[in-house]
């Protein structure tokens, strides 16, 4: 228990203050006085404030955190109008003296730099094991599986799924994961020639050693011949940037089978079942603890550019509605926009809490 609390907190705290990093160097960037810097939410249990007058925090609850700008009323960055009033130097050092454009770049810093972290990890991956690569070449056809329905062969080399390309075995494995239940368009080269084959993906759930269940495609295949190639300084950042790219692709996918009601929203986890992992990764050493990092890491950006008011999506959103009008939204509108997306996100909370307490056979249930 103390291994899973020191792990959870470690691993939110840390990628909690790489994301408000982001706001905060940049706000700072373009002259922008930070007020706090908080990591958690909630009563102060530490504080210190810096000779440029930002209080440095840590609240009660280690559940996020924030930085709060001069002229922002609260952590949400609502703005405060009594900014207007202040001196001209003061004035100046409020977010909300800045352009859209400089505002709009303070707010994507966060998850920019969430995802700059994730490609970085992965970066020194690649370059201290090399990139295990298995060509797309069928060597297992398990009988009556769907590729064996399908009329896949031994030898077969796979080309694209969906009409996407396909490089590696890996490739194909992870889109089809993702895709429990749904009809693909499999190509193919046999003996020179081009062949398209439709095949249903099939539902499995595995179980892994901690007793997690997770809900997976398969189809039947498998490919044995791996080569570990090593990657070079100058290939590793799109290497790593191609990487994370895919696994951000894999949780848009997801995302987008839970809201279509494809998957189930009992899938959806929350911090109970974060922090359940994260002692479970430190368990198997720090290796695996830094991948669960980097992949929450960019968890944690994708979710903060959903269009959510009071994320940093919401606040793109309410940008691009002020560039295409010319004028921002009335106060009423934002308030309006904060309350909803506020009341979003405790609904959110409360289901994903309800969520894990269930996984964890509380209700009776997994």
């Amino acid at each position: 228990m103390l291994l899973t609390v020191l792990a959870f907190l470690l691993l939110i705290g840390s990628l909690v203050v790489v994301h408000e990093l982001g706001h905060y160097l940049v706000g700072r960037w373009f002259g922008v006085k930070a007020e706090k810097f908080s990591i958690g939410f909630g009563p102060q249990i530490w504080g210190r404030e810096d000779k440029r007058g930002t209080l440095w925090r840590i609240g009660l609850l280690p559940l996020g955190g924030f930085v709060q700008f001069a002229g922002d009323m609260n952590p949400s960055s609502q703005a405060d109008e009594s900014w207007k009033q202040l001196p001209e130097h003061e004035r100046n050092q409020t977010f909300q003296s800045k352009t859209l454009w400089q505002r709009a770049l303070i707010v994507f810093a966060g998850p920019a730099v969430n995802f700059l972290l994730a490609i970085l990890i992965a970066m020194g991956f690649l370059l201290a094991f090399g990139k295990s690569v298995t060509p797309p070449v069928l060597d297992v056809v398990q009988p009556n599986s769907p590729a064996a329905v399908a009329g896949l062969l031994e030898g077969d080399r796979i080309l694209t799924l969906n009409g996407r390309s396909i490089e590696t075995f890996d490739e194909m494995a992870n889109e089809v994961v993702m895709i429990p239940g749904e009809k693909i368009v499999i190509e193919v080269e046999r003996d020179g020639a081009r062949l398209a084959k439709e095949a249903t993906v099939a539902s499995a759930t595995e179980v892994d050693r901690f007793g997690n269940e997770y809900r997976i495609g398969r189809i039947g295949v498998g490919a044995s011949k791996v080569e570990t190639r090593e990657v070079s300084l100058l290939e590793a950042p799109w290497a790593a940037v191609v990487q994370t790219g895919g696994i951000l692709r894999q949780q848009m996918i997801g995302l987008g089978q839970i809201i279509s009601g494809r998957r189930p929203i009992t899938e959806l986890g929350g911090p109970l079942k974060i922090a359940k992992v994260s002692g479970e990764a430190m368990s198997l050493g720090i290796l695996t603890f830094i991948s669960l990092a980097a992949l929450i890491s960019i968890n944690l950006g994708f979710i903060n550019l959903l269009p959510i008011p009071m994320l940093d999506g919401g606040h793109l959103l309410l940008y691009a509605i002020e560039a295409v009008r010319r004028r921002p939204a009335t106060p009423k509108v934002q308030e309006w926009a904060f309350r909803a997306g506020f009341a979003m996100l405790a609904t959110f909370m409360i289901m994903v809490t309800f969520n894990d307490l269930a996984s964890f056979g509380l209700f009776g249930s997994s």
